[in-house]
């Protein structure tokens, strides 16, 4: 099963992925994981707060699984002793100088995916996406035609 958000962003991937990777500084802006910890490695694990609408915040300890700069990161998470496993990405896609999609999203697999992902939380969980998305977007986007040191910036 997978659940995504896309949303075209105005900004170049370099202002983009200044946001994303800082992960210290989610909480500043994305409503979503308002405490993000660690650094984004293979193999290292992360130690965050996530907020889905409707849903108490809990803590997850993803596991980075790949990144690569100005493009994506993706991680795991286990769930019910492993009988679950999430695989979280955030992708940055870049149509032309200045206009990108960031897709963001996770694939659930593994016997209890129904139990883990009830019907009834899929469109809270996809509401969150769509909130991290947007903001996202305007953290970019502001960042971006305020000029800064950032390559590609709008004249």
């Amino acid at each position: 099963m997978k659940i995504e958000h896309r949303i075209g962003i105005q900004a170049s991937t370099d202002a983009i992925w200044e946001v994303l990777y800082d992960i210290e500084h989610w909480g500043d802006w994305c409503p979503m994981y308002p405490r993000a910890a660690g650094t984004i490695r293979i193999g290292e694990t992360l130690d965050i707060d996530e907020h889905v609408p409707g849903l108490k915040v809990h803590n997850i300890r993803p596991v980075v699984l790949d990144w690569a700069p100005y493009d994506h990161i993706h991680w795991r998470t286990k769930m019910m002793r492993g009988w679950v496993t999430g695989t979280r990405f955030m992708e940055i896609e870049e149509l032309a100088p200045g206009s990108c999609i960031f897709s963001n999203g996770e694939v659930y697999s593994g016997l209890l995916v129904d139990f883990a992902v009830p019907r009834a939380i899929r469109f809270k969980i996809r509401q969150a996406y769509e909130q991290m998305g947007e903001a996202l977007k305007a953290e970019a986007e502001r960042r971006w035609h305020a000029g800064g040191d950032l390559p590609n910036k709008p004249r």
